[in-house]
This record gives C-alpha cells, sequence and structure tokens, in this order.
C-alpha cells in the first residue's frame, strides 16, 4: 500500500464539493499530521472540512505524529505549520505521494524529491480511474467556493482529458 499524507487545503477543497472520499477511493488510507488535523478539525470546527476529516479519523484517514519538531519548526520559516509537518513526516516514514495543494511547498517537496499531486491532481485521477465522471464540473465548483486555481490551469486539464 501506498504511503499518501495529505495537507489542510486539499481535505477542505475536496470536502467543500462533497468529494473527500475520492481519497479513500483512490488510495484506500491518507495519513495527516497532527498539524493538519488541529488546522482542519480543531482550529476549522464549524468550517468546512472540520466535520467530513474528523468523521473519517481513524478509519481511512491516519492521524501520525511527527518525531523530528525542530525540522518543522527550521520549515516554519518559509512554509505553515501543516505544510511543515506534512514535509517533515514524508521525510520520516518515505511516503510515496505527498498532496499538497499550495504552489511553494509543492515546489519545495518536489526539490526534496517527493512525488506530489494537487486537488486538481486528485479529481483527474479519480475520474482516470473511473470515480469521478466529470473533473472538470468539479474544478470550477472548488473555484466557485473561492479556492484559487488558475484559468491556465483549467485550459490545460481540458486539453489533457480530450
Amino acid at each position: 500500500m501506498k504511503k499518501v499524507i495529505c495537507n489542510a487545503s486539499p481535505l477542505i477543497a475536496l470536502s467543500s464539493i462533497s468529494q473527500l472520499e475520492l481519497l479513500e477511493k483512490i488510495f484506500k488510507k491518507v495519513i495527516i499530521p497532527e498539524a493538519v488535523y488541529k488546522e482542519v478539525v480543531e482550529e476549522g470546527k464549524g468550517k468546512t472540512g472540520a466535520k467530513e476529516v474528523g468523521k473519517y479519523v481513524g478509519k481511512w484517514i491516519e492521524l501520525k505524529k511527527v518525531k523530528n519538531s525542530n525540522e518543522v519548526n527550521i520549515l516554519r520559516s518559509i512554509l505553515d505549520y501543516g505544510e511543515a509537518e506534512v514535509i517533515i513526516l514524508g521525510q520520516e516514514i518515505k511516503a510515496d505521494l505527498l498532496v499538497l495543494g499550495n504552489k511553494e511547498p509543492r515546489l519545495f517537496a518536489k526539490h526534496l524529491g517527493f512525488k506530489i499531486i494537487g486537488t486538481v491532481g486528485i479529481l483527474i485521477l479519480a475520474h482516470e480511474k473511473g470515480f469521478l465522471e466529470n473533473p472538470i464540473k468539479e474544478i470550477l465548483k472548488i473555484k466557485e467556493k473561492g479556492f484559487y486555481i488558475s484559468d491556465k490551469l483549467i485550459k490545460e486539464v481540458i486539453k489533457q482529458l480530450k
């Protein structure tokens, strides 16, 4: 089984369009570090994703503690807490894939040799695996909810799917 670690923004974005379960369908299990749990479920109480993510922790979402807090603190100078924990946990457990939404942590993690996928990539993968009929519709829904997805990326996805 692949070790997949997910950051907060993809969890929230997928929850916002009622598609969080795609992560389970695609990967069977995803891991989130404590900082991501805190951000989405505790600090995000009452907001999109909090109830959805909280419901699946201990089922197909596994909560894992990062051991090297010094490394996390060093990374926090350039990344947010959740992103830093995702990357350090990725190193600690030799993750196969990191699910990151923002550009900066994605570039940083790629530089460290990680395979990366974002929210849009999850929707495309779900489509390719037969779990989602129209990824463009879902991408546009996420954009409507206020998540940043460039028009250029949307055009690339449309072109890729044809």
